[in-house]
């Protein structure tokens, strides 16, 4: 365990304290560490035995990260409490640097990522992205599938961000030349919600997108979808089929897992033994066994779809398909009495037939075991609030194929 050294210090001085013993202490130093800061660490820990280890930059480094990681100063298990901020003037209080490990929870810049983090949560957007550029930081939320900036603060922010969020996330805060990624855990107002974490180089900086995922979203139901009546009556009725593939296809953040959600719900039932492979699992719902995939542990789609199906499973949901043996295994599953619901990355129904067969699927097996393919988008819905009725001129009435039509319009307002 660590002892009583500000980080600020510690990381100033390259040297870390580390405690073996009640009566040992272990100082790490490197060839940069001044006698100054030595000696004065040595006077901190008082009447104890001091022992020097020299390691090299990177050590040194990767020993500040493990050991000031886990203060309380970088707890953020809960939001609850936090009050509605106005993120601009959050913003402006954090206009000078500080030492992030070494700060309260009251420090400038972990209010604004709290803010920042609350804001979004309470906007229901999907995705945080924290840009660098020359002369300022760009935040921007993704909310019904359309980016908003939402700030715009000053750059010198953007390392003191990208710092305290990699604390957060337990990833490496030296490295800053290499991708990482990682995760969050916080609640607010009693929601659960999962953050993932991107990181990736950029000229100005590292630019971090958070992906927020509401883990206590509640029953996602078919009907809360916006599908026409005559599409979701033909889903419904190919749910009801006891086996076969059924996909969900779409570009990302088309909303093909929330569709693919909200079908789990409507089969969910006691007789049903439903199971789950997902990467990450974004809603857990109550009466349904899901499994997350971990590549670090070697847990992909295909093992995880392997080890279901000796599950006695009824229904079978795979986030993705994504390669050639988990469409193998998802197609014999679906052969041998499961129904399989999964999505694929293409922009058309038919698309996904096309890309089943470049995976080495043969038409024979596919013929026999596809029920449907649906093919779907986000859309935007206009704010009931402000929004008005006109007549479709020419050009409108052309895209729409109709001689008129009443469309509406969204004039704007503060909702």
């Amino acid at each position: 365990m660590s002892t009583e050294l500000p980080f600020s210090f510690a990381r100033k001085n390259n040297l870390v304290a580390v405690r073996e013993s009640e009566q040992l202490v272990c100082l790490l130093i490197t060839d940069a560490t001044p006698i100054e800061a030595i000696i004065e660490a040595q006077r901190v820990q008082g009447d104890v035995e001091i022992k020097l280890e020299k390691v090299s930059r990177e050590s040194l480094d990767q020993q500040l990260q493990t050991l000031y990681t886990h203060s309380d100063s970088t707890s953020i298990e809960n939001m609850d409490d936090l009050d509605v901020i106005d993120l601009a003037t959050v913003a402006a209080e954090a206009s000078e640097a500080e030492d992030l490990l070494d700060s309260s929870d009251d420090a400038p810049i972990i209010k604004l990522l709290n803010a920042i983090m609350a804001e979004a949560i309470r906007s229901n957007a999907s995705d945080i992205h924290i840009e660098p550029f020359e002369t300022q930081l760009r935040i921007r939320f993704r909310m019904d599938g359309q980016l908003k900036t939402v700030l715009t603060p000053q750059n010198e922010l953007a390392d003191m961000l990208a710092s305290r969020i990699k604390v957060l996330a337990k990833l490496d805060i030296a490295e800053k030349r290499l991708p990482q990624d990682g995760r969050i855990a916080t609640k607010l107002g009693g929601r659960a919600v999962d953050l993932r974490i991107s990181t990736i180089p950029s000229s100005f900086g590292e630019r971090i997108v958070m992906r927020l995922l509401d883990k206590s979203a509640g029953r996602l139901n078919l009907s809360d979808l916006g599908l026409p009546a005559n599409q979701l009556t033909v889903l419904e009725e190919l749910l009801k089929k006891p086996h076969g593939i059924l996909l969900v296809t779409g570009p990302t953040g088309s909303g093909k897992t929330t569709t693919l959600y909200g079908a789990l719900s409507r089969l969910n039932s006691n007789h049903r033994n439903i199971m789950t492979v997902e990467d990450p699992v974004e809603y857990n719902i109550e009466g349904i066994n899901q499994t997350q995939v971990n590549s670090k542990a070697q847990m992909t789609f295909a093992k995880g779809l392997r080890a279901i199906l000796r599950q006695d499973p009824d229904v079978v949901m795979i986030g993705e398909i994504r390669d050639v043996e988990t469409a193998e295994i998802a197609v014999q599953a679906s052969l041998t009495g499961h129904l399989v619901l999964s999505t694929l990355h293409t922009n058309t129904a038919i698309g996904a037939i096309s890309r089943l067969r470049d995976m080495g699927v043969e038409p024979f097996l596919l013929s026999t075991s596809l029920l449907g393919v649906m093919a779907q988008r986000l859309v935007r819905r206009l704010c009931s609030a402000c929004k008005v009725a006109e007549d479709a001129d020419e050009k409108e009435c052309e895209v729409l194929a109709v001689n008129q039509a009443t469309i509406h319009h969204a004039k704007g307002c503060e909702k």
